[in-house]
């Protein structure tokens, strides 16, 4: 594999620190063609998809892509915004506001975000920071589960364009925070939050995406890292095992995914009497597609047509100040022993921090 072409070295440059924060992909625009892109790249990911390569290629181009990005498109332009994506606009309102809050801590680094699957690239993003001076690059994916479908795919993405560099910078990768403190006290106060306004349901469902069954069984400790999230939720809340339920959504194909589903189940505590649900996906650090879309209009639907009376959707840490105040801590957390840290003028780097931190609110 020939490398990049890259400027002639220059001795004496000064160096910086990086911090990319990764988020699955949105298409561009909610359209068919958008659409046929994204899904391509997307489920085109061995990651994603763990099944025979050409049997599924043959699926993905010659079914999928056919029939899925027209239904696709008419999902997406349902919870599509003036601003475009609320995953992009999310993930670059936390990248505004991370950059901020780390400023005042003291800590001189660039932040920017990029995705997965479609734009910005992780490589255009390692390209714009390395070319910026960056010889230190922090990977911070927005899933606080380890999962080989997301988390891994990050990794493998930054190894791809790493291939290709004559000269690499050093490398960290976050893979996991599902237990951590900052992130837990977060989601409670978004629970809490709600019910001062609307009171307690009769039950609190836990919805995290769905991954097939196997995965588990072949060593992925993302179901395990999802229940320890709701434990820990559970504990901090302090409320009874049988107010929680942890379920699944999201499901691809006729293989058994893990379980339990999260619309099956929604329909049957319907059915058995309950009145009110309280839905939230802790796994999501950003509303999208799936807790707009697939939780806020299909689940509900399904949840009131059973005989549910009441049904709320709990939104995502968003741009919560608990939530990218954890945010900076694990960042900091894995900063340690890299050189960002200022010790001069920090009255000057605290105030560009804050506003940072005040334009990313403003947005």
């Amino acid at each position: 594999m020939p490398f990049a072409t890259e400027p002639s070295y220059r001795h004496g440059s000064p160096s910086s620190t990086a911090i990319i924060l990764c988020n699955l992909g949105t298409p561009d625009a909610p359209t068919p063609a958008a659409l046929r892109r994204f899904l391509a790249e997307f489920l085109g990911d061995a990651r994603v998809v763990e099944v025979p390569r050409l049997l599924w290629l043959l699926i993905l181009h010659g079914v999928i892509l056919r029939v899925r990005p027209a239904k696709s498109a008419k999902k997406y332009a349902s919870i599509w915004s003036a601003e475009g994506s609320p995953l992009k606009v999310w993930s670059e309102k936390q990248a505004l506001m991370l950059s901020g809050y780390l400023g005042e801590r003291g800590h001189k680094v660039t932040v920017r975000m990029a995705m997965r699957y479609g734009t910005p690239s992780m490589a255009s993003v390692l390209d714009e920071v390395k070319a910026g001076g960056a010889k230190r690059v922090l990977i911070l994916p927005l899933y606080p589960q380890y999962s080989g479908t997301t988390t891994a795919s990050i990794i493998d993405a930054v190894c791809t364009w790493a291939q290709r560099a004559r000269t690499v910078p050093e490398l960290r990768f976050v893979n996991h925070y599902h237990d951590d403190a900052g992130y837990i006290n977060a989601l409670c106060k978004r629970v809490t939050d709600h019910w001062g306004a609307n009171g307690k349901p009769e039950k609190l469902v836990l919805s995290f995406h769905g991954v097939p069954k196997r995965t588990l069984a072949l060593g992925d400790p993302y179901h395990c890292e999802c229940m320890k999230t709701a434990r820990l939720m559970r504990q901090r809340l302090g409320v009874t095992e049988d107010l929680v339920v942890v379920t699944f959504q999201s499901r691809l194909g006729k293989a058994e995914w893990l379980q339990p589903y999260t619309e099956p189940s929604l329909i049957a505590m319907a059915k058995q009497g309950i009145k009110r649900v309280d839905v939230m996906c802790p796994g999501f650090t950003s509303d999208n597609l799936e807790t707009l879309e697939e939780i806020n209009m299909e689940a509900r639907e399904a949840f009131l047509h059973a005989g549910g009376k009441e049904f709320h959707q709990i939104a995502c840490l968003n741009d919560m100040h608990e939530w990218i105040a954890a945010l900076a801590g694990i960042a900091a957390n894995h900063l340690q022993g890299w050189p960002t840290q200022v010790p001069v003028d920090v009255e000057a780097l605290a105030a560009q921090g804050a506003r940072a931190k005040a334009a990313g609110a403003a947005n």
